[in-house]
């Protein structure tokens, strides 16, 4: 009888300047990353995670960073008026439209201090099935923009599949 393995691929970055990133009190004006093409690999799956670095101590409560996920159903149009290009993104009132992964609170961090995020499961938060593409969106009000060190930011996935044996 044949069995089914977890099969991990290597872990990859996206691209994402998050260094310098503003803060927005209203949360609604970030960063999205490049897209993740997965219409080739066809993975089943990818777990995406990362690091994001406050430039400064947050001492008022309610500071946070939120990351969030766009797909594309057609590998062109994104939800929310995302593009998959690593830019600038306001999603307005269609934020809701994106799917919500973490919300990181920045109250009790000291500056410079790497906060780690994920792994999250990108086929769960869009119910079930991977996305021909996707990209991450972060913002943050943490009454600074981010630490300015690029080597302090990160985002990856890690592509998954099956192996049966």
């Amino acid at each position: 009888m044949a069995t089914a393995d977890i099969l991990y691929g290597t872990a990859a970055s996206l691209t994402m300047t998050l260094a310098s990133l503003a803060s927005d009190t209203n949360l609604s004006t970030g960063r999205q990353s490049a897209a993740r093409d997965n219409s080739t690999a066809l993975d089943i799956d990818d777990l995406v995670g990362g690091i994001i670095t406050a430039s400064t101590l947050a001492t008022v409560a309610g500071l946070q960073a939120e990351v969030w996920l766009a797909g594309s159903y057609d590998g062109t149009t994104y939800s929310a008026g995302a593009s998959g290009t690593d830019s600038a993104f306001s999603p307005g009132s269609k934020k809701t439209l994106l799917k919500l992964l973490t919300i990181i609170p920045f109250t009790t961090l000291a500056a410079a201090t790497p906060m780690q995020w994920g792994p999250f499961s990108v086929a769960q938060a869009f119910g079930g099935v991977i996305p021909q593409k996707w990209s991450v969106f972060i913002v943050h009000n943490s009454s600074a923009a981010l630490n300015a060190s690029s080597s302090l930011h990160e985002v990856k996935y890690t592509p998954i599949n099956f192996t049966s044996a």
